[in-house]
């Protein structure tokens, strides 16, 4: 998967994804953070790549995005193994 950077601030970020269903997960992740005010995905065209889009308060953005997907990582996992016990 493709990732490139196309805003960088201290509380705002943009990325440019390539897969539209990471950018919801990572999405929904980002607004279950006190400290998000914004995250939000668009894409002007099917043929375009997804923008993810965050802003934060009380710390970067970055950082909210990193503490986004780890616990989706976390989830994730866990919910391959309580599959895996399933069969």
């Amino acid at each position: 998967m493709e990732i490139k950077i196309l805003k960088d601030e201290k509380n705002e970020l943009e990325v440019q994804l390539n897969n539209q269903t990471v950018a919801e997960l990572v999405r929904v992740y980002l607004n279950k953070d006190d400290c998000v005010e914004l995250g939000a995905w668009k894409r002007e065209h099917y043929s375009k790549p997804v923008i993810l889009k965050v802003i934060s308060k009380g710390k970067s953005a970055k950082k909210a995005l990193h503490d986004a997907i780890t616990k989706a990582q976390k989830d994730l996992k866990r919910y391959g193994e309580e599959f895996k016990k399933a069969k």
